[in-house]
């Protein structure tokens, strides 16, 4: 039982932080019907390192893969989606939420004013973004312009507050809808792809920008954090992926002089 909810809650984009505080919670809840209520002959919650808030690295896409990603996917009302939402760094309940109006191919933008969670027994309500920084206008690659044209063009009603990005009834996505409807697991089984979640489209989306030379106010603002704690994160591991290039170098300098002493004795 327990495995499958903390599943869930991953799959859906939910971070290993906050997965694991809500799993602890979980575990205290039924430890006390289990040992004090007696209610439960033993706690279901026997995960181990589920509680662990010590986030694993996770997987980030070459170009060519979020590109292929997006072609391998089996309705192609998510083609556009796959793109959007890595190249403009966005959240699940983001980029569900956008409307036509958003979206400024002419500009090549996109704002982010609202966003889309699925409440407990299965409400969809859009709320305000997670903080103040949520609100946010992004720059789109012109790269992805003709994809998002296409999709506006064959998929979304001319009314300026429909949504961009629904379900194959005109209903709001879901997670699990969305991996069904798309053929997810399908897909990243085909390019050799493991444990790849949605959510880790916005990490390739972060990471890209990082190795931009983006400044730390410029992640910030495009990833739309209001703490610096984010955005540094995506500026160490840049730096850190520049100085093994930089140590590579050097060692083939070392290797390519080396080689030259030898030549001269």
């Amino acid at each position: 039982m327990s495995g499958s909810w903390r599943a869930g809650l991953l799959a859906e984009g939910v971070s290993i932080t906050v997965t694991a505080k809500a799993y602890r919670l979980l575990r205290a809840i039924l430890m006390t019907a289990t040992e004090d209520d007696k209610m439960l002959s033993r706690n279901p919650c026997w995960i181990k390192g589920a509680d662990n808030e010590r986030t694993p690295e996770r997987p980030i896409l070459t170009l060519a893969q979020v590109f292929e990603l997006a072609d391998r996917m089996a309705d192609r009302r998510f083609k556009a989606m796959i793109l959007l939402t890595t190249f403009a760094s966005l959240r699940w309940g983001e980029v569900i939420a956008l409307r036509r109006k958003d979206l400024d191919l002419t500009a090549r933008t996109v704002r982010v004013r609202e966003q889309l969670l699925e409440l407990e027994g299965g409400e969809m309500r859009l709320c305000p973004p997670k903080s103040r920084a949520g609100k946010r206008t992004i720059s789109i690659p012109s790269a992805i312009i003709p994809a998002l044209a296409d999709h506006l063009k064959r998929f979304v009603d001319e009314a300026e507050d429909s949504f961009v990005f629904l379900g194959k009834r005109g209903a709001f996505l879901r997670g699990g809808n969305f991996r069904r409807e798309a053929k997810w697991a399908e897909a990243l089984k085909e390019m050799g792809l493991t444990g790849l979640h949605f959510h880790d489209l916005r990490h390739t989306g972060n990471t890209l920008a990082a190795q931009s030379g983006a400044s730390l106010a410029d992640l910030k603002a495009r990833m739309g954090h209001d703490s610096d704690r984010a955005a540094l994160i995506y500026q160490h591991a840049t730096r850190d992926a520049d100085q093994k290039i930089a140590d590579a170098l050097s060692a083939r300098v070392k290797a390519e002089r080396k080689k030259a002493r030898k030549k001269d004795h």
